[in-house]
């Protein structure tokens, strides 16, 4: 077959396909729409409760489906309407042919300026069919596009993290090729996106391309521009194409812009996003979410308390182990097994009795590190590994208030940390309650 474009029956089957192509684009149109619509809901879900448990790496995947739904839902939405539009030209034009300005009866100066403005019915037609198809094919680049932008700044993140903040390195080496290889990544990005923004303009300067094309070599592996090339290049040879890209691009930022209105009903309140001495947010109560919802790091049982005790849940993110084998660095394993793993991978004989040890000590790490304190007195607590209805894994304790005074209170967790051979406290967690006695 990689020979067979060049046959003129082949390319007989391709002009037959392109003439016959709207009937694939809205099956596939439909059925996207209605899986995307179907899909986005959980991604966002999923999303949220990755970033929440602080993954990284999960976050990036998952904010990057959410973005490329977003883009095919609009993109193939716009598509149903204008194919719509065009099968009601084409039959319209069965029922009453070309527009006979003539027949209208108006004046010699509105029918030539209709002539030159509205122009042939079947121009209109060939128009819309144009909007169309191009429409359909920039859905997909488009998510090409948003791959490109995301790898290229995990470059700049990859050598940030990897060569800058290797301790295995040479504090000098690592500082020198780290600011390096970080200035071409941002320099070739710039560069990139001037040449994407002019539709090509630095590879048509002579000596300005002889300077671009090692940096345009180099991108096109991290954008994986050479899966979509051909797609881009046919797209910017068309004049109509041309023009369609200038008019998405605004299109699509005026979207951006409208999307970010929001009504505020005070000058000094907006939204709820952390608990403290004077706001209570909603994920930190455990009796009030629902099923969507899931604890960003800490929650309490409930914003009142009539039980003599509160109980209280820690979930486990990254940070927290950090925070653990910082403090206990004889728990940090040779191979960090955190992140996206497969079930699949077979890692050998396990021994079990290591590893029960290994959580007895991470737990009593825990309890040194986390220490529980309701106003300004510090509460016994034992933290020991649970999981809650919402599927969140983490610890939870349990501590006894029949001393507390009616009224409201103040929920803070210490937590102890070691800087500079220094032991210091500081809280990571303030939560308001109300308790009264049952």
């Amino acid at each position: 077959m990689s020979s067979d474009y060049n046959n003129p029956a082949f390319k007989k089957l391709l002009k037959r396909l392109q003439e016959e192509s709207w009937q694939l684009e809205l099956i596939i149109s439909g059925f996207a729409i209605f899986g995307l619509i179907t899909a986005i809901g959980p991604i966002s879900e999923a999303a949220n409760i990755a970033q929440s448990k602080q993954q990284l790496v999960l976050t990036i995947v998952l904010g990057i489906a959410v973005v490329s739904c977003a883009i095919l839902i609009f993109n193939l939405l716009l598509h149903v309407v204008l194919r719509g539009l065009w099968i009601g030209t084409l039959g319209l034009r069965y029922v009453s042919g070309d527009i006979d300005y003539d027949s209208l009866n108006y004046s010699e100066k509105f029918t030539k300026y209709l002539k030159k403005k509205v122009g042939s019915f079947d121009k209109y037609v060939a128009t819309l069919e144009n909007y169309c198809s191009i429409i359909f094919a920039v859905s997909f680049l488009l998510i090409f596009y948003v791959l490109a932008l995301t790898f290229t700044i995990l470059s700049i993140v990859l050598v940030a993290t990897q060569i800058i903040d290797n301790d295995a390195l040479p504090e000098t080496l690592r500082t020198i090729v780290g600011v390096v290889f970080i200035l071409f990544f941002i320099f070739g990005m710039v560069l990139t996106f001037i040449d994407f923004i002019t539709q090509g303009w630095l590879k048509k300067k002579k000596w300005i391309s002889k300077f671009y094309f090692p940096v345009y070599w180099v991108f096109s592996f991290i954008t994986l521009s050479f899966l979509y090339r051909p797609l881009v290049y046919n797209f910017l040879d068309n004049k109509f194409g041309k023009r369609l890209s200038f008019v998405l691009l605004p299109v699509y930022l005026a979207i951006l812009v409208l999307s970010s209105f929001h009504y505020r009903s005070s000058n000094y309140f907006d939204n709820v996003d952390f608990s403290s001495e004077t706001t209570a947010r909603r994920i930190n109560y455990l009796d009030v979410l629902n099923e969507n919802e899931h604890v960003d790091e800490f929650a309490i049982s409930s914003k009142v308390v009539t039980t003599p005790y509160l109980n209280i849940f820690m979930e486990l993110t990254d940070n927290v182990e950090n925070n653990v084998f910082n403090y206990n660095p004889d728990l940090r394993p040779e191979n960090d097994k955190r992140g996206l793993r497969s079930n699949m991978i077979v890692t050998g004989d396990i021994n079990w009795s290591t590893i029960r040890k290994r959580q007895k000590d991470y737990l009593n790490t825990i309890n040194q590190i986390y220490k529980v304190r309701i106003d300004s007195t510090y509460y016994d607590s034992e933290f020991i590994l649970s999981e809650i209805k919402q599927k969140d894994i983490g610890f939870e304790t349990f501590v006894g208030i029949n001393d507390l005074e009616e009224g409201k209170h103040l929920l803070k967790v210490i937590r102890k940390r070691i800087k500079d051979g220094d032991t210091v406290r500081h809280s990571v967690c303030k939560i308001p309650f109300w308790y009264f006695k049952d």
